[in-house]
């Protein structure tokens, strides 16, 4: 994939619909009573994996126009699958449909792409292990494959940690089927996307501070869901709307849930000129972005901020070898076991194009400023290390060619069209 600098950035997009919000929508819907409607899904592989895998354990979803019907059994619905749980490249999908298989009366194994058998899944290994489910890796590696004997299970409180919203979730879901209240401490909030759509399926979760709890055996009801826009597939026009010359874009109806924004907050500290308007709050927060052209600076992000942006990580630091100064990025060692190593390739990829970065253990620092050039990007095929840097390819001297750009499916199957149809 070949891009080139562009000046003049203008429009108005919509973009997709969230992964995190979609991947739960169908699960929560499968485990409802009747039919939940999901508007604005995500149709990326990510989450048509999550369909996929609910399909072959008997959940009936179907399209009807603009709409994803689930057609839900109820909690205790689900039917042992029809061969392997293919999760492709979805870390969400394998960890939080843990979290439900665990519970259940048959026996199953997920499985996915090379990259997912990588990922580390001690991670809920290990608190589903503690609430007495059967589960281990099949090359007895802590990754992928799993498989997963369902048994009945205990209630727990698990103190984390890490604060990650995909094993907090597996925890949760794994407690509506215990014998008790089962209880998540984190050391910093994660996103709370679980909390607030199981709550409005009928399921009882309170949150006090970093902790979640979950009565088990809740009666979910199918519902209409409305899917915001993903504001992490948001990152890269607020990126390129902020750095690109004579821009102005508009993004509509994006989440903007504070356990998923910071990256505004980096971007207002940065200097970013930056509206929020229409904004709602019901349900899950959503605004329209307008993003204007802005002479950014350098910064610094660490601690409790880190979990509320970590996909973005990777467009704020090449947003960061823009900017002037120095932004320093601390307590991100979670970048480690993305999709990718995304220090080790933001500053392998950043380097080629000239910039001044060096990584550290949980983080980088980026020495702002310096003018980059175009370079052969390795996206390892990780869909956001590809949207980051044709994003920066928009903004350099020359031509980025990206190694496997159409990685970006998992995620943004029109990104590059997306991007295109703001420079006419």
């Amino acid at each position: 994939m070949e891009i080139k600098k562009q000046t003049n950035l203008r429009g108005t997009l919509t973009v997709p619909g969230d992964k995190s919000i979609s991947h739960r929508a169908v699960m929560f819907g499968s485990l409802a009573n009747a039919t939940t409607r999901i508007t604005h899904f995500l149709e990326g592989a990510d989450c048509l994996s999550t369909i996929s895998c609910f399909r072959k354990m008997g959940i009936d979803i179907d399209r009807n126009g603009d709409e994803i019907l689930v057609h839900g059994k109820g909690l205790h619905g689900l039917s042992a699958p029809t061969g392997i749980l293919d999760v492709g490249n979805s870390g969400t999908t394998t960890r939080l449909i843990s979290g439900i298989l665990a519970g259940q009366k048959f026996t199953s194994e997920l499985d996915g792409d090379d990259s997912i058998r990588t990922r580390p899944m001690k991670r809920i290994m290990t608190p589903l292990t503690s609430m007495g489910a059967d589960i281990t890796s099949k090359l007895d590696n802590e990754c992928a494959p799993l498989i997963i004997h369902g048994k009945p299970l205990h209630a727990t409180h698990y103190d984390s940690p890490v604060a990650s919203a995909q094993v907090k979730s597996c925890v949760l879901l794994a407690g509506m089927y215990a014998d008790g209240i089962t209880s998540v401490t984190e050391p910093f909030l994660s996103r709370n996307h679980t909390e607030i759509m199981l709550n409005y399926f009928g399921a009882d979760i309170t949150s006090e501070g970093t902790t979640a709890s979950i009565k088990p055996e809740p009666v979910l009801e199918g519902r209409e869901v409305q899917v915001p826009g993903d504001i992490s597939s948001a990152a890269y026009f607020i990126a390129a709307g902020l750095l690109t010359p004579g821009s102005e874009i508009l993004l509509k109806n994006v989440g903007i849930n504070p356990t998923r924004a910071g990256i505004l907050k980096v971007c207002m500290d940065m200097g970013a000129d930056i509206t929020l308007l229409n904004e709602s709050t019901e349900g899950e927060p959503t605004a329209d972005l307008l993003i204007r052209t802005s002479s950014l600076k350098g910064t610094v992000i660490e601690g409790g901020i880190i979990p509320t942006l970590i996909d973005e990580i990777p467009m704020i630091a090449v947003m960061a070898a823009f900017a002037e100064g120095t932004t320093i990025i601390r307590d991100a060692q979670e970048l480690k076991v993305k999709e990718s190593d995304r220090i080790a390739v933001m500053v392998d990829n950043l380097t080629r194009m000239g910039a001044d970065i060096e990584g550290t253990d949980d983080g980088m620092i980026i020495h702002g400023g310096k003018p980059l050039h175009g370079a052969v990007i390795d996206s390892y095929l990780d869909h956001r290390i590809a949207m980051s840097f044709a994003v920066a390819g928009t903004i350099c001297d020359g031509t980025v060619d990206i190694l496997n750009g159409e990685c970006v499916n998992i995620s943004y199957p029109e990104f590059y069209h997306d991007l295109y149809s703001l420079n006419k």
